[in-house]
């Protein structure tokens, strides 16, 4: 198909505003949700021939009926659930072509916390099989595609949710992050993607069966206050008291801080164009008042070995325990290319996973040691611009595959095995437009930190947009 940039924007409801604007729109009933339902339902439709971000189509719901609250404060708002996540009456497809989704009759935890938020689902957004790929292609589906250039991959596993956020169908949707699944799609696609505290939202039933939870929600935004807006709505719904509370983030912190700056990872080192917008990010924050001095990322080959042979643990699982826990018309011959290999590779190496467990629970203690002498760490989000659309397709040879996707994935793991919270930022872009995103990791329970260092980026530039 043609390379070009796609956008939904039009002269609707919806216009321009992000999703705390909406919502006060509705409060002050200058709009309703179901005019706002209808405006994003017209939008996906008029994209989804160029993206193909949507799984599963509820555009004809009535605003409230999914159980969304009134008093919350982003009712009103249309959104997307992923489609790995229950919503009872919808399927769940995972991605995959190994079974034949159903509706389901409940809901999962974080879906209730969601629609706890205010937040109306017009459907379900695609993802990869069972989330493991970091771009959002199949073997023999249509992939989705980035929206600022339709040749390149939008990230994965969320990478339906971010081609809708970013070509203007919704301001906010649903995503989830095992790996760098709600910053690798931010990263591509020009969003904000805070991936929480393990712990912060209502725990991910698939992540807590596991010996390592990877797994925590959130969602990719166009602006920091719909993230800040997002999390402190959530936080109603369920507070762990573990943590400290968050509350309303509303704007930039006034402290200096150290700030720790990797512009390579100890995989792979960065592309030109994702080292300067990294370097950039950091004169930007000396600027503001912070002291950015050099940190090393202690997290190397082996922490990459030992994930990827996680990957193939959870790979083995959903192969072999599929018919009981995802669908009993599930079928592993069925699986990609990537589940398939990744589950060959877990039987060959199968004897190391007792050491990866271990190896991997302690790296807790490692990540806490690199915020005893820095306050935030500055990297990147991926060692190079989003790709093209085949580059990571699970029909590319396994050995060839776990090779690029080691290589371009070479940070943000590190955040789903130690539980620190992450944000993604917009920051960057490459000589021909495609967006290029930062990283910013803090200790466990800091997301304010955080949020308040991405507040003042944003104000100090803001993002570019895709429909100028």
């Amino acid at each position: 198909m043609a390379d070009e940039r796609v956008h939904a924007y039009a002269d609707d409801a919806l216009g321009e505003h992000d999703a705390v604007a909406l919502a006060a729109l509705v409060r002050a009933g200058e709009v309703g949700p179901a005019e706002l339902a209808a405006a994003a339902a017209a939008r996906a439709e008029r994209v989804d021939a160029a993206l193909a971000p949507v799984a599963f189509a509820a555009y004809g719901r009535l605003p409230g009926a999914d159980g969304s609250a009134e008093d919350a404060p982003l009712y009103g708002v249309p959104s997307f659930l992923k489609d790995n996540t229950d919503l009872r009456g919808m399927p769940t497809g995972q991605g995959s072509s190994a079974y034949r989704a159903r509706p389901v009759r409940r809901s999962a935890g974080f879906a209730e916390q969601f629609l706890g938020t205010g937040l109306g689902v017009l459907g379900k957004t695609r993802l990869p099989e069972f989330g493991l790929n970091a771009s959002t292609e199949f073997a023999s589906a249509r992939p989705v595609r980035n929206p600022w250039r339709t040749s390149h991959s939008p990230g994965a596993s969320s990478g339906g949710a971010a081609a809708l956020v970013a070509s203007g169908v919704v301001p906010i949707a649903h995503a989830n992050d095992g790996g760098g699944s709600i910053r690798i799609p931010a990263a591509c696609c020009g969003l904000v993607g805070l991936k929480p505290t393990r712990g912060r939202v209502v725990p991910n039933a698939q992540g807590r069966r596991l010996p390592v939870d990877l797994v925590t929600d959130g969602v990719l935004t166009r602006s920091v206050r719909d993230t800040a807006a997002f999390f402190a709505a959530a936080e109603r719904h369920y507070r762990n008291p573990a943590l400290p509370p968050l509350g309303l983030v509303e704007g930039p912190g006034t402290g200096r801080l150290r700030i720790g700056l990797v512009v390579d990872s100890p995989v792979a080192p960065s592309d030109a164009a994702t080292r300067a917008a990294v370097e950039a990010t950091a004169a930007r924050l000396e600027a503001l008042g912070h002291e950015v001095t050099p940190a090393v990322m202690p997290f190397g080959e082996e922490f990459s070995r030992d994930f990827v042979l996680y990957w193939g643990y959870i790979a083995f699982l959903i192969a072999t325990t599929g018919r009981l826990t995802v669908d009993p018309g599930f079928r592993a011959s069925r699986l990609d290319g990537l589940t398939t290999g990744l589950r060959r590779l877990f039987h060959r190496e199968f004897r190391r996973v007792p050491g990866v467990v271990r190896r991997l629970r302690r790296a807790e203690e490692t990540y806490a040691g690199m915020f005893r002498t820095h306050d935030v760490v500055l990297s990147p989000v991926l060692a190079h611009v989003a790709p093209p659309i085949g580059y990571l397709s699970p029909n590319v040879a396994f050995d060839e595959l776990i090779d690029r996707l080691t290589r371009y994935v070479a940070i943000t793991p590190v955040n789903n095995v130690t539980g620190g919270p992450a944000i993604a930022l917009p920051t960057g872009a490459s000589a021909d437009g495609l967006p290029i995103g930062v990283h910013l990791s803090a200790a466990h329970g800091e997301e304010r930190l955080l949020l308040e260092l991405a507040f003042a980026l944003e104000a100090d530039r803001p993002w570019r947009r895709i429909q100028d």
